[in-house]
């Protein structure tokens, strides 16, 4: 659930038309994402120093524009508003269709080597905070051999970064192509890890990203993230390639020959 304490008292004629503001702002900034939980009517309503009534008339504005959703005896969410890149058909499409995953790869490879330097140029306190604890879960993950947690960190680190470029669009659009690869279309990040089983070369990338963004140098920035990004494309590269080797030698060996 998103923390009260990220909204504000309101001091302003118009009560409705400032909450609705505000939200919409968070919105834009990427503060508050799809499918994100608001705190309690309550809760809200203390933290913008409003009426409760007030700040349900706030709600029912932004629900009315489609920017949220209440569930009646649940709570009040943030709408799916940037939704997914593709529709389930066209994703299937481009499962079986392999040239699709290096246009994929490529279009990310810039977004991020662009994301990773706006970065190192904007990266507040708390984005370098938030960067240095997610450094501290990769390394604690790879320690405890955790795929899972690995994972989890790993997807957080890219989120982290791009947050960090304060470029709204590029926050909301690769959220929706990360979405590609958290439900696994293109690859995995168990096939990305057939490469290197120890995971210490994806781990030393990682660390480097944060720490050129941490060290506020944007040429080191956008080197870290292209140099990552061209590994994860050799490495899925040989992994798939892996993959049918193995596929042929099974069924050779399955009929006798």
């Amino acid at each position: 659930m998103i923390a009260a304490e990220i909204f504000e008292p309101i001091d302003h004629e118009s009560v409705v038309d400032t909450v609705v503001g505000k939200v919409e702002t968070m919105i834009v900034d990427g503060v508050l994402k799809d499918g994100a939980r608001l705190p309690s009517e309550r809760e809200m309503a203390d933290a913008f120093g409003v009426s409760r009534p007030k700040l349900r008339e706030a709600l029912q504005t932004l629900e009315a524009r489609g920017l949220v959703h209440v569930r009646h005896g649940d709570g009040t969410y943030i709408a799916e508003l940037t939704g997914r890149a593709m529709s389930p058909a066209m994703l299937a499409l481009y499962s079986r269709h392999g040239e699709a995953f290096h246009d994929y790869l490529e279009y990310r490879r810039e977004q991020e080597a662009f994301a990773t330097r706006l970065a190192a140029q904007r990266a507040t306190a708390a984005d370098k905070e938030r960067l240095s604890a997610i450094r501290e879960e990769l390394e604690a993950a790879w320690l405890g051999q955790d795929a899972e947690a690995e994972s989890e960190a790993d997807f957080r680190l890219h989120h982290a970064v791009v947050d960090a470029s304060h470029n709204t669009t590029l926050i909301h659009m690769m959220a929706s192509v990360y979405d590609l690869t958290r439900r696994g279309i293109f690859y995995n990040h168990d096939l990305l890890r057939s490469i290197d089983d120890s995971g210490r070369k994806l781990l030393d990338q990682h660390i480097e990203i944060i720490e050129s963004v941490l060290s506020a140098d944007p040429v080191r920035a956008e080197e870290a993230a292209r140099d990552h990004m061209g590994y994860v494309e050799e490495s899925i590269r040989r992994g798939r390639e892996l993959q049918r080797r193995e596929q042929r030698a099974r069924m050779r060996f399955k009929t006798g020959v």
